[in-house]
């Protein structure tokens, strides 16, 4: 009898607090409504803003082949070799036909110097002083093209080690050791996963509202969101569907997410008043999804609910609670809590038996 008055005076003194025999106090909370943002949901698929396919520059048989599939490269990695003994031999005649010109600038200029010291003087005619210009000229412009050649020479030897333009991780390898490679043909392809977006297709009759709120949540398979307003909405519709493809730019480094999956994309479109109560009241029985609600008699009740959105700390009720009911923060103490309350009763109406 003396802890079916306790559970009583505690009820009637303090709505917001109920104190069951042995344990500690149970906080409430008061369902209410707040202005929350209004969105509209659809599926989007991620896709990575890097990706590429590295394609051989210059022809050779490939020698080596450095990654395979599902391999992280590092930035400016080699991933591919081809063979460079013909292109190694290019450079070296380039070298030497630099070498070749050099030398004779230089002797068209000690002639040209020779030349014109006489040509002051009065002792060879024009004719001789327009051929050793011509011939520095001749000299140096045969230089300039021994030094374009070098620079190709080189340029096609550094192609022959095929890089990674980014870091990232191989998706397909088009080629096998052996093979000749001709200019342009795909050697290996790769993503990047540091920087990653969403493709959505929006309704027509949504796209005025998402272009005049460019705000967007990307909700992860971990149950976590990203909020973004990098949106970028292109400028035609689809002529078979009549949707507007949109394009949103996800931080860098956003985690849980791989190129290809599926992700419920929540565009902005305007605020509305929604009932809410905070995250930690839910409770999960089994197949039942409710919360505790403390009445004005001060017994608790498990009230199945069903509910909408989660937004932060609070998530929305679409049915089964009204603003103002009061409701437990902790199931799990409010489960022993009803539990005290039915073996009081049935204490009190066993001693009222009596």
């Amino acid at each position: 009898m003396r802890t079916i008055r306790l559970i009583a005076a505690l009820a009637a003194l303090a709505p917001g607090l109920l104190q069951a025999a042995d344990s500690p106090a149970l906080e409430t909370a008061v369902a209410e409504y707040r202005t929350l943002p209004r969105e509209y949901r659809l599926d989007g698929i991620v896709e990575a803003v890097n990706r590429t396919t590295v394609s051989a520059q210059t022809q050779g048989r490939v020698e080596e082949i450095t990654f395979d599939v599902d391999d992280y490269v590092e930035q400016n990695t080699v991933v591919a070799r081809i063979k460079d003994t013909e292109h190694r031999a290019k450079v070296a005649q380039a070298a030497a036909d630099l070498k070749s010109a050099s030398a004779r600038l230089l002797q068209a200029r000690e002639e040209f110097e020779r030349i014109k010291g006489l040509y002051a003087r009065k002792n060879v005619s024009d004719s001789a002083m327009d051929k050793a210009t011509a011939d520095l000229a001749a000299a140096q412009a045969e230089l300039d093209s021994a030094t374009a050649r070098l620079e190709q020479a080189q340029e096609q030897l550094d192609y022959t080690q095929i890089r990674a333009p980014y870091s990232g991780i191989v998706t397909h390898r088009h080629v096998e050791v052996g093979e000749t490679l001709s200019p342009g043909q795909p050697v290996m392809t790769g993503i990047s996963l540091d920087q990653l977006r969403v493709i959505v297709d929006v309704p027509q009759s949504a796209i005025a509202s998402v272009r005049r709120e460019p705000q967007a949540r990307v909700y992860l398979p971990d149950g976590e969101r990203v909020e973004t307003d990098r949106i970028t909405v292109f400028p035609f519709a689809d002529l078979g569907s009549n949707t507007f493809k949109v394009r949103v730019e996800l931080p860098e480094g956003t985690p849980s997410l791989f190129p290809g999956m599926f992700v419920k994309t929540g565009f902005v479109v305007g605020v509305k008043d929604e009932l809410v109560v905070p995250r930690a009241a839910v409770a999960r029985r089994s197949e039942v999804t409710g919360v505790y609600v403390l009445t004005d008699e001060g017994h608790l009740i498990l009230r199945q609910v069903r509910l909408g959105r989660e937004l932060d700390d609070v998530v929305v009720v679409l049915a089964g609670l009204n603003a103002g009911e009061r409701v437990a923060l902790d199931p799990i103490a409010a489960g022993v809590a009803i539990k005290t309350q039915a073996e009081a009763r049935r204490a009190a109406a066993e001693n009222g038996h009596d």
